[in-house]
């Protein structure tokens, strides 16, 4: 069994950019929970399924699978519950700490978030400068939430 324990930060102005790359993913639910999400997850020329404890906690029960590239576009183009996500993820390494910032498009354009996995649930973290305000036990930052009520319709 695996165990994901994540916090998240809304991110405060363009610094970290410099030198970021990213890549494009869309994804999709088959489930929204509670109490399990499934996600389906494109990434360049990978796709993963996902099962993860939908709860609002920084430590959650994670399951994850690679899947045929083309039953991927299959769940995502006609099975998946609320709208699909897209956003482009980029890693910066911060204080030795990879963070995951994502920039979302379509229906959660404008929205940008910073994660960061951790090792332990009391793990400390030096956030970095772009990292503001921490949205961890926010439930609409969540990916379930946002397929289901998006950043614009808020």
């Amino acid at each position: 069994m695996g165990v994901e324990i994540e916090r998240k930060f809304l991110v405060r102005d363009d610094t970290w950019r410099e030198g970021a790359r990213g890549k494009a993913i869309r994804q999709g639910y088959l489930a929204l929970g509670p109490p399990v999400a499934v996600r389906v997850r494109i990434s360049g020329a990978a796709a993963i399924l996902n099962i993860k404890k939908a709860v609002l906690d920084i430590e959650r029960e994670e399951f994850e699978y690679a899947i045929p590239l083309d039953d991927a576009h299959t769940l995502l183009d006609g099975l998946c519950s609320g709208a699909v996500i897209e956003k482009t993820r980029f890693e910066i390494t911060h204080a030795g700490v990879l963070w995951e910032v994502d920039e979302f498009h379509g229906a959660n354009a404008g929205l940008i978030v910073a994660e960061v996995e951790l090792a332990s649930i009391d793990q400390h973290v030096v956030r970095p400068p772009w990292a503001g305000e921490e949205v961890s036990d926010d439930p609409r930052y969540l990916n379930t939430s946002l397929a289901q009520r998006p950043f614009r319709e808020w």
